[in-house]
């Protein structure tokens, strides 16, 4: 049975990448640094309390899979937050650094100890979230923006670098999700720029070719197949996950 660890596992899009790998008959290990959300999930899935952005904590969950399960066939370096919504002249030091710490240094770090295991066995996947963000830019989200742009940077570079041991590495690019944490998004977007919530919401969904959002689900059905010997010379790639984006920045709509 192969095995896969999911940040940002317990919530949202990484409990959906959880709940398909679950179905196609993966082992699950979710790692999360909300407790009662882990503490919540299926009793059948490995779990983890864990800070990302702390190299410790990171390696002791590496040591941790390597006692239980002897090795790791896919990585899905999902977690992420959104940083603050703000004008570049706004933003903090301190919420820059705390927002390219989770989304950049978390898959950095995950990365980091995936792939000595997986360079042993001579096979495996690493799955990186980045987001459309990451394509395009984002007004308002400098933070989130460049560190979804540098993860592409560091996904290809790992898929050059752990190509010949059999490692493939891919990202997926999310567009809008349907959800809490876009909801919050949405909402502070709508105070940034005096619109309202709806109009935000409807200029995101307008700036797609299918006109919608998406779901976590549709996100880690692409997971799911990026991790599987479907795809076992897709390496090296940037796939977006978000109806077509045709207009990036939801103030035109």
């Amino acid at each position: 049975m192969k095995r896969v660890l999911i940040t940002a596992g317990a919530s949202g899009v990484g409990y959906a990448m959880a709940e398909v790998f679950d179905r196609e008959g993966w082992q699950v290990w979710i790692a999360d640094l909300d407790g009662e959300a882990v503490a919540a999930a299926p009793a059948h899935w490995q779990r983890s309390t864990v800070n990302v952005a702390d190299e410790a904590a990171v390696a002791g969950l590496f040591a941790e899979i390597d006692t239980a399960w002897g090795g790791l066939d896919a990585l899905c370096a999902n977690a992420g937050v959104a940083g603050p919504t703000a004008a570049i002249e706004d933003v903090s030091l301190q919420d820059w650094q705390s927002c390219v710490a989770v989304n950049l240094e978390g898959a950095f770090l995950a990365a980091k100890y995936a792939a000595p295991m997986m360079k042993a066995a001579t096979q495996g996947a690493i799955v990186v979230t980045s987001s459309t963000a990451g394509q395009y830019g984002y007004p308002y989200r400098a933070p989130y923006s460049a560190a979804k742009w540098a993860v592409i940077g560091l996904t290809k570079t790992l898929a050059m670098e752990l190509g010949p041991h059999g490692v493939r590495a891919n990202v997926i690019c999310p567009g809008a999700v349907e959800g809490p944490r876009m909801e919050g998004v949405l909402a502070r977007e709508a105070a940034a720029k005096g619109m309202s919530r709806d109009a935000v919401y409807d200029g995101y969904a307008s700036g797609t070719a299918m006109g919608s959002f998406i779901e976590g689900r549709d996100v880690a059905e692409m997971a799911a197949f990026l991790a599987s010997d479907a795809a076992r010379l897709v390496s090296g790639q940037v796939i977006a996950v978000d109806g077509f984006t045709v207009n990036p920045d939801p103030k035109v709509g």
